[in-house]
């Protein structure tokens, strides 16, 4: 301000900035009031719609192990794809359900010890299906040394499934991934590499944000929430953890995160 104002004008800039605090509050308010609205209204959508999804899956199966009659191979194909694809639409339900959670801090640590390359050796498992449809190897290179850690091991698998799961996405026919666990003092460094397509340097933060997608188009071939990573960062920071990413385009990827070796209960 100039020296040479007057009080009335000092009156006045005071109640103009007075009035762009009140602007900013009103906005602040407004804008906090939608997120709370959006959060309830994709709760709301997603139960609404996991009960019917269920049980249309459910009925499929009964359909599909014979216990209504006996099916051809085209109909049994049918419904392998009808359970295919509401499985898949299931996840995704739940990825949201998980969010909402997690935006409202509704979830809480269960800690317990573990061992790390367990919950890797189980995920590696789980994902196996999917890699051996594109020829894709994935291993643990290390971890058996390392002594059990204390943590929540269903959100550490959580995270494991979405990095590993990511990881064979977007890597592509014949390649590798792999996953390691290393001990650095107090904490263990675990690493989800791979040999896809690789994320551009300027899109290192963007993927950790709710509903984010490097490719956003409707024809973008692989299809998803965009919370997955969202979550995963969540989940490793409830544990007082870090999570990272370290890639370029065409030379795969590299996750990273962390875990204390020791939690008190969140």
């Amino acid at each position: 301000m100039s020296e040479s104002s007057t009080p009335s004008e000092l009156t006045e800039r005071i109640c103009a900035l007075e009035s762009q605090a009140e602007a900013y509050q009103r906005t602040i308010h407004d804008l906090r009031t939608r997120d709370a609205l959006k959060t309830q209204f994709l709760s709301n959508i997603s139960h609404d719609l996991r009960t019917p999804l269920a049980a249309i899956i459910t009925h499929a199966e009964i359909l599909r192990e014979g216990m209504l009659g006996e099916l051809n191979k085209r109909q049994l194909d049918s419904l392998g794809g009808i359970v295919s694809g509401g499985q898949q639409l299931l996840d995704m339900i739940d990825e949201i359900l998980t969010y909402v959670r997690a935006a409202n801090d509704q979830i809480a640590l269960t800690i317990c010890d573990f061992e790390i390359a367990d919950v890797i050796d189980q995920v590696r498992q789980l994902n196996e299906p999917l890699a051996a449809k594109k020829h894709i190897t994935v291993a643990r290179t290390n971890g058996d040394d390392i002594d059990p850690i204390d943590g929540d091991r269903d959100k550490i698998k959580h995270v494991l499934s979405n990095l590993i799961g990511n990881a064979i996405k977007f890597t592509p026919q014949g390649g590798r991934v792999w996953v390691s666990a290393t001990r650095h003092e107090r904490e263990v460094l675990v690493e989800v590499g791979d040999t896809g397509s690789g994320i551009a340097p300027e899109n290192h933060e963007l993927i950790f944000r709710e509903f984010a997608q490097v490719d956003a188009t409707p024809s973008r071939p692989h299809h998803g929430t965009g919370l997955g990573l969202a979550i995963a960062r969540r989940l490793i920071e409830l544990h007082s953890g870090r999570i990272w990413v370290q890639s370029e385009l065409g030379s795969g990827s590299r996750f990273y995160f962390t875990i204390p070796t020791t939690q008190q209960a969140k």
